[in-house]
């Protein structure tokens, strides 16, 4: 082969291998669509970040305001609801301290409550016309110590003769076992120990329900309990979230029971003085 021949077939060979790229129309129309495509996406993704961020605002304005709102409105019915005896650190230490001085135990568990029960430590509380038990109060534990059953029932009875009504018990002694099962769900019960245990432990309280109770009834009964504790002989507090008057009863209730002409029982609603208190 000449070299002229083998020169003419390697250019040939080349153009054969080698075509030249040319690019109709069709493919520069998509090639264009395509790179604008992806200059939108890039283009968008600013701008709904710049939108979202004001949505993210009014959403959680909307749902703080709600709440802020119920704040406020929880704070000030707090400071609207205004009892004879609102709850206190103080009244825990009294009722603790009562306890203390009759050397009374904090009843551990159901072994103890049933010990105390076989000696009469602790005396089931009646029912009658005047009183009765809320049905989910367990049967074991409608018990008190003597002098808060006397306490309990001589209420009912006052309380019956004024409105024809009963009172009911909503809880009378604890064990510390129950008072912790109490805790896990009710961020407001006592302490199960320290100087502000609840009082229930020693069977010396009882809780009567004050919800459904009409205004006139509260007053008579915060007048009823405030010539008590005038005397030393109750310290009571009205519970708002469970809804109940808590009167813890002190020893010295069964010996002023004695004397009950101390004061006027057929009429608490009568002024309170201090020389009513002290004849």
């Amino acid at each position: 082969m000449s070299v002229a021949a083998l020169s003419h077939w390697t250019d040939h060979s080349r153009s054969v291998e080698s075509p030249p790229v040319v690019c109709t129309p069709y493919q520069k129309e998509v090639s264009h669509f395509v790179k604008r495509n992806i200059q939108r996406k890039f283009l968008l993704f600013p701008l709904l970040a710049c939108l979202c961020v004001p949505l993210l605002g009014v959403t959680t304005t909307a749902i703080s305001r709600p709440l802020r709102h119920k704040r406020r409105f929880h704070f000030l019915s707090w400071l609207h609801w205004r009892p004879m005896f609102r709850p206190s650190h103080e009244s825990l230490i009294l009722q603790n301290a009562e306890i203390d001085r009759l050397e009374l135990p904090r009843i551990q568990d159901d072994d103890e409550l049933e010990a105390l029960k076989a000696s009469q430590a602790l005396l089931p509380i009646r029912t009658s016309e005047s009183l009765r038990f809320d049905p989910r109060l367990d049967p074991s534990r409608r018990f008190s110590r003597p002098w808060t059953r006397d306490f309990t029932e001589d209420l009912g009875q006052a309380f019956y003769r004024r409105f024809h009504q009963q009172i009911q018990v909503n809880s009378a002694v604890r064990t510390v076992k129950v008072q912790k099962k109490l805790r896990r769900h009710n961020r407001n019960a006592a302490p199960c120990d320290g100087d502000t245990a609840s009082s229930h432990l020693a069977g010396v309280t009882v809780d009567l329900q004050r919800r459904g109770m009409s205004k006139e009834q509260i007053r008579w009964m915060e007048h009823y309990l405030f010539y008590m504790k005038a005397l030393g002989l109750v310290e009571p507090e009205e519970e708002r979230h469970q809804v109940v008057f808590h009167i813890m009863v002190s020893g010295r209730y069964a010996e002023w029971r004695l004397t009950e002409d101390l004061v006027p029982m057929e009429h608490p609603d009568a002024p309170v003085t201090a020389l009513s208190l002290n004849n």
